[in-house]
């Protein structure tokens, strides 16, 4: 590892302003005090501006239990600054997985301490890095500011112009919705129409509130992404955008008790010009945002820029601003490739449960062995021992299983705390059986948690939980947090969820289980730190193709937005793309075959699910398809993206861990997408085998998805593949070096 860490100023004390380039001077950003003591902040790329002059600080409840009242002094103005230090800092890492081998860490700090009448003082600390910035506000020990609630963090964003946006709507308890794009003018009117309030979880704060990750382009050809990262100890945050309508308007909108609130961005202090974002930070059940003792520090705040959108996708800058490292030992966390019974109940063929006769349960009072089947339970012995030969025969590691628990049979009353225990199979799931032939085939099982968003229930339960796991030799579980959370009244993404979702990890890892977390708050770049985190769902996922679907554009819009906080556990893979011919749901998949073979290397995740069933794998007419499924890797030594466009087309290589192997993929929307694969970055003087899945002439997305060709030849550096991509489809190349 390569480090530097430089000291190159100590300002003078009291100076009024200061600024800091990024190390290639492409960004530079500039911090000052106006004459109210306000923190300001602004930052340009190439000399054209990104973010206007934008105010800093945070607005705090009355505390009944503070002394002297201190703690209703908001750290908002009143600032004079005490000192400034720039430094610079330089290390090169290298990730458990990822998608590169190596990770540079290179950025100019700028620390600035200011200082309130009242004697308190804050650290305002700006990393610049070559591809953006992060920010984040640090709180001292000190005797004038212990313990503080937080009302409302008011750290903004002013847009230079109005910019197209790739965004969802706030809301403090799901991100599974469609993706809108628009204006930033038009997002008010647009979301009247962008909220699906049928979601099992909904609290949409705001009718101009988004979340975050939030990718934006500007008219000027500035791609620009706001989102957060290493948020420990404190709430989600969310952007509320203050456009013409503001300050008039408290629209109450459709949607019951989850309809809008009235505008959160109101107080005491005046409302920035249209065009900027302020932030909004999570509740919990008492309405605080932020309940803290110093010393601790807030989330980095981030903003991305460039002139090329493929630098949005390569950056690292959320993970470098967390921390490095935790686990000491992490030769127990592996990328996996599994598949499972999940699909199945997801489009309604089976049931998670394991009878019809109860209309509610009581985990103490039934004995299972007495109770009827209802004869659709899926977490059966022979339906898994099937799954696991399929894995076995098809070089995957582990299979998920769904519905294995008792508890399911009233799960969805969302207000039940007691739902499930976490160790007790149903009557047709032999656990010791099930592992011992599982292992026997080199093969594991995945172990599923769903929680029904009863965490005190969870925590309760998970030690005994994750001894049973280590006891038969799982070493994944996939979490879930469906429905409103309980404790009633909180919610996905408060300070004390956040807390929850990492106490799991932490307590996993002590077991030595990877956790895939799904229904979660969205990441953060947490799996830096604790990579026993391999993934996470935090969007909407395949499972909506079986609720009505996923418009064509959906996964190139992904890795702009979700995928920058971490990977996702997107599910892909799903070859049948007519539900109705082994079901009686009439949904159906908005993809190609080949642009679900895509998804592999353009939705990053160093866990991958071959989502469909055995059966239609083992198709003739789809089989041959499979084999770069069973082919791909999913940890890489490097990766390159090649093209890129927010929601029309992602082409991108890379290179499997440990090998001179690469493969290539592409998504595109409804529209198609002709791309030329310059293969540059094979090695010199090389051959390699390279096989190509693309999509037939007459493939299309709605009339012909199944149509593919596959094509085999042997390349070298600096040939060139020339590639037509249906609409909604796509395409995957293997290049295996000979």
């Amino acid at each position: 590892m390569k480090k530097l860490f430089l000291s190159l100023a100590l300002l003078p004390l009291m100076a009024i302003a200061g600024n800091v380039k990024s190390p290639n001077g492409n960004i530079e950003l500039k911090f000052s005090v106006d004459q109210t003591g306000r923190p300001v902040y602004e930052m340009s790329y190439k000399g054209r501006a990104v973010v206007k002059p934008s105010f800093l600080g945070l607005e705090l409840a009355k505390d009944k239990h503070a002394s002297a009242g201190l703690n209703e002094t908001d750290l908002m103005d009143g600032f004079s600054i005490k000192d400034e230090k720039l430094s610079e800092f330089d290390e090169t890492w290298q990730p458990v997985w990822g998608e590169t081998k190596n990770i540079r860490n290179h950025y100019n700090e700028l620390a600035v301490t200011l200082q309130q009448k009242q004697r308190r003082e804050i650290i305002i600390r700006f990393r610049v890095y070559d591809d953006g910035i992060g920010l984040r506000y640090e709180f001292p020990q000190q005797q004038n500011l212990n313990y503080f609630l937080i009302k409302e963090e008011h750290t903004e964003f002013a847009m230079a112009g109005d910019h197209t946006a790739w965004w969802l709507p706030g809301d403090y308890d799901t991100q599974e919705q469609e993706t809108q794009e628009c204006k930033l003018s038009e997002i008010r009117e647009k979301m009247k129409t962008a909220v699906n309030w049928d979601n099992s979880s909904v609290a949409v704060f705001s009718p101009t509130g988004v979340q975050t990750s939030l990718q934006m382009k500007s008219n000027d050809g500035l791609y620009i992404n706001i989102h957060e990262a290493a948020c420990l100890d404190y709430a989600t945050m969310h952007l509320e955008l203050v456009d013409a309508a503001t300050k008039a308007l408290t629209t109450k909108l459709g949607g019951g008790s989850n309809a809008y609130t009235p505008n959160p961005t109101a107080s005491k202090y005046p409302l920035p010009q249209p065009f900027t974002f302020v932030s909004h930070l999570t509740p919990d059940a008492t309405g605080l945002k932020g309940c803290m003792q110093t010393p601790c520090t807030t989330p980095w705040r981030t903003v991305m820029v460039s002139d090329d959108a493929r630098d949005m996708l390569s950056s690292n800058l959320i993970l470098n601003l967390n921390e490095p490292c935790k686990i000491e030992d992490t030769s127990w966390i592996h990328p996996t490739k599994y598949c499972g019974v999940w699909w199945e109940m997801i489009v309604g063929r089976g049931n998670w449960h394991y009878t019809n006769d109860f209309p509610s349960i009581q985990l103490d009072n039934i004995d299972w062995t007495k109770v009827k089947p209802n004869g659709t339970h899926c977490a059966n012995n022979e339906t898994v021992k099937r799954y696991i030969d399929f894995a076995a025969k098809n070089g995957l590691d582990e299979v998920l299983v769904e519905g294995w628990n008792v508890g399911w049979e009233d799960w969805a009353n969302m207000w039940k705390r007691d739902v499930f225990d976490f160790v007790t199979p149903y009557p047709d799931f032999d656990i010791k059986m099930l592992n011992d032939y599982a292992h026997s085939k080199g093969v594991k099982i995945l172990m599923h948690h769903e929680t029904s968003s009863s965490t005190q229930n969870y925590e309760r339960h998970i030690k005994e939980a994750y001894d049973l796991m280590n006891k038969y030799g799982y070493d994944a579980v996939k979490t879930g947090y469906v429905g409103d959370i309980i404790p009633r009244g909180d919610h996905h993404y408060s300070q004390s969820m956040n807390n929850h979702y990492l106490y799991v990890i932490k307590e996993a890892a002590k077991h030595h289980i990877m956790v895939n977390s799904h229904e979660a708050t969205r990441p953060t770049g947490l799996c830096r730190t604790y990579p026993n985190l391999v993934g996470g769902e935090s969007a909407r996922g395949t499972e909506y193709e079986a609720f009505g679907g996923n418009r064509p554009d959906h996964t190139c819009i992904l890795p702009f937005t979700r995928l920058q906080g971490g990977p996702m556990d997107y599910t892909p893979g799903i070859f049948e793309t007519q539900l109705s011919t082994w079901s009686k749901n009439t949904s159906w998949v908005r993809t190609t075959i080949c642009g679900q073979l895509a998804l592999y290397l353009t939705m990053y995740s160093p866990l991958q699910m071959a989502a469909d069933l055995p059966e239609n794998y083992e198709r003739a007419d789809l089989a041959p398809a499979f084999q770069f499924i069973r082919d791909v890797a999913c940890d890489w030594d490097d990766s390159k993206y090649l093209e890129a466009e927010p929601a029309d087309y992602i082409t991108v290589a890379r290179k499997a861990k440990g090998t001179d192997n690469w493969f290539v993929g592409g998504k595109c929307d409804e529209n198609g997408h002709k791309t030329t694969i310059k293969l540059d970055f094979l090695d010199k003087g090389k051959k390699y085998d390279c096989t190509i899945y693309a999509d037939a002439k007459d493939a299309h997305y709605e009339k012909n998805p199944k149509a593919f060709t596959i094509t085999k030849r042997v390349v070298k550096q600096g040939d060139v593949l020339k590639i037509n991509e249906a609409p909604g489809g796509g395409f995957a190349v293997s290049i295996i070096a000979k």
